[in-house]
């Protein structure tokens, strides 16, 4: 087994709690740090924090695929689970127009056209596979 040296250990004490991701309140508190950085760090690659930007973000994203599942669910099941998780009414989606349209398409009597498609899947930042049936 490989030891340690005294160095990197006493570097390491500091940093594994920024690093560490093994709950929700560590995630939270992860995602909160990393809103911080992007604020200050932004895009430029040669920011002294970039790395740890960087480092965090994997982390994060890591996390969130193996413990945040994705409804199985499509098509108008799925715009309505949007829907509900984002507050959104009826006459919220003029991307698929107006509230009668909605309504139809919610209700299985109409199906969505390629830019309504593309349009719901740029809005909710999602594939476009999640809207066909």
């Amino acid at each position: 087994m490989i030891q340690l040296s005294a160095d990197l250990q006493t570097h390491w004490t500091p940093i594994a709690p920024i690093l560490s991701l093994r709950n929700d309140q560590e995630h939270g508190t992860a995602v909160e740090r990393l809103n911080a950085l992007v604020d200050d760090v932004g895009t430029d690659e040669n920011h002294p924090l970039y790395g740890l930007l960087d480092t965090l973000g994997t982390l994060v994203h890591a996390y969130e695929e193996e413990h945040e599942r994705v409804p199985d669910i499509a098509g108008s099941a799925a715009l309505a689970h949007l829907m509900e998780e984002h507050g959104l009414s009826l006459d919220d989606l003029p991307e698929i127009g107006d509230r009668t349209a909605v309504k139809n398409y919610l209700t299985g009597q109409q199906e969505l056209s390629v830019k309504q498609v593309r349009a719901l899947a740029q809005r909710f930042r999602v594939s476009s596979e999640v809207f066909i049936e």
